[in-house]
């Protein structure tokens, strides 16, 4: 009985295997994956469940064990955070005050709608007293506001005078040329250029470097002033030697280039004297360059013709230098070319670069004032005589000025008087010479 208990339940784990076996067989993968998810528990199936990841475990864990210890880093971030809350609950009580009654919110409302906050005025400057003179005012209304100023030594009028004289000294120098300057510098004698002289020199200077090709032209205005008023012309080359040395310092080509180009012409005009020429020619060949070279280039054509007749020697050092600088020193190839062109301008007697243009020979010599400033002395600009200044003896200048403008002018009329007298006087010897020959012809 007990081997047939055994055989059955053999058979019945048999039988059960074989139908284990052949579900196994017969159902789909889906149908597998389903009845092993009902096989598993429900902590079991979570844990194989999409997205578990190790914190959700430490979680588990930290739940199942009831256990869950700060790091020091945390534990000292909340002991920060608990102080800074009480130091803020402290400043808030300290600071606290208490609310307005409404008394004093009345009060001070009918303060504020009494008293209404007074506005500072900002002075009001004349435009006319300001350092640069202020907005443009016509000409016509700043005349008509001088005749309305009774008092003609005041600030006032003299201010307006010298804006006046500024704008009309600007004018004239602007529109100066070969054909007009013989009326420009009638004009310009009619201003007070004694008092102006600053801004005369700053004129001219301006204009000359605008304008570098209408040089010989400011120099016969300067050679004209100069002639009447030396201590104008004087100021004007001190300033040019200055610009001059400034741009030598720096480096500065152009403006070496348009200074020297009107020292050259003040020396052809004798404002200067020729010293002044072999300086700047012996300090730019000292330590030839580029640059320098091509600068003392440009004076010498302006100057050369003028500088062979006074001082012959000392224009063939300087030809000698160059000489010496084109077969020695190493310059660029224009640089080369330049100065064999120069010795070729020297060839052909600088025929196209006479001393003087044909109309600007303006001055007698006699009438001449030439200056004798080296190029190394120490020179004061006088900047100060560019801008306004009151002049307590203001009206006794002015008729100083009139009475040298009348003698200059009443000059230049006599002359031109005694001109043509002459001009007459040689026609009617001229006449009389043809009727004499006329005469002797019908005698023969």
């Amino acid at each position: 009985m007990k081997s047939s208990v055994v055989h059955a339940k053999r058979s019945s784990s048999y039988d059960r295997r074989d139908d284990h076996s052949s579900r196994r067989r017969s159902s789909s993968p889906e149908e597998r994956y389903q009845n092993r998810d009902r096989s598993l528990s429900p902590r079991d199936r979570g844990y194989r469940g999409r997205g578990y990841s190790d914190r959700d475990r430490y979680d588990d864990d930290r739940s199942r064990n009831g256990r869950y210890e700060r790091s020091e880093d945390y534990r000292e971030k909340d002991r920060h955070m608990s102080r800074r809350d009480q130091d803020y609950d402290y400043d808030r009580r300290r600071n606290r005050r208490s609310p307005p009654s409404r008394k004093s919110e009345e009060r001070s409302e009918e303060q504020t709608s009494a008293e209404p906050p007074v506005k500072k005025k900002k002075e009001e400057l004349d435009p006319i007293l300001t350092r640069t003179g202020g907005a443009y005012i016509p000409p016509a209304k700043l005349r008509m506001m001088q005749e309305q100023i009774t008092d003609k030594s005041s600030l006032a009028y003299q201010r307006m005078s010298w804006e006046a004289l500024k704008k009309s000294i600007n004018g004239l120098i602007n529109k100066v040329n070969v054909s007009n300057i013989g009326n420009i510098i009638q004009e310009l004698l009619q201003e007070n250029i004694v008092r102006g002289r600053g801004q005369l020199s700053r004129s001219i200077l301006q204009a000359q470097s605008a304008s570098p090709i209408f040089t010989h032209v400011y120099a016969a205005v300067v050679s004209i002033i100069n002639s009447k008023f030396p201590q104008i012309g004087e100021l004007i080359l001190k300033r040019l030697i200055l610009n001059f040395r400034k741009g030598y310092r720096r480096n500065d080509k152009q403006l070496c280039l348009t200074a020297s180009k009107f020292i050259a012409h003040l020396i052809n005009q004798n404002v200067a004297h020729e010293v002044l020429a072999l300086e700047i020619l012996t300090l730019l060949l000292e330590r030839p360059t580029d640059d320098s070279v091509e600068v003392s280039i440009g004076f010498l054509k302006e100057s050369g013709l003028k500088l062979t007749q006074v001082s012959p020697r000392g224009i063939n050092a300087i030809f000698e230098r160059l000489r010496n600088v084109l077969h020695e020193s190493e310059i660029d190839k224009r640089v080369q070319y330049m100065i064999e062109v120069m010795f070729a301008v020297r060839k052909d007697g600088f025929k196209d670069h006479p001393v003087i243009l044909d109309g600007l020979d303006l001055v007698e010599e006699e009438d001449q004032f030439t200056h004798m400033l080296p190029l190394e002395d120490d020179y004061n600009p006088e900047d100060v005589l560019n801008v306004f200044k009151m002049d307590p003896n203001f009206l006794e200048n002015e008729e100083k000025y009139k009475t040298i403008k009348k003698e200059i002018l009443d000059e230049g009329d006599t002359e031109s008087e005694e001109g043509d007298d002459e001009g007459e006087g040689s026609d009617e010897d001229s006449d009389d010479a043809d009727e004499d020959e006329a005469d002797g012809g019908d005698e023969g």
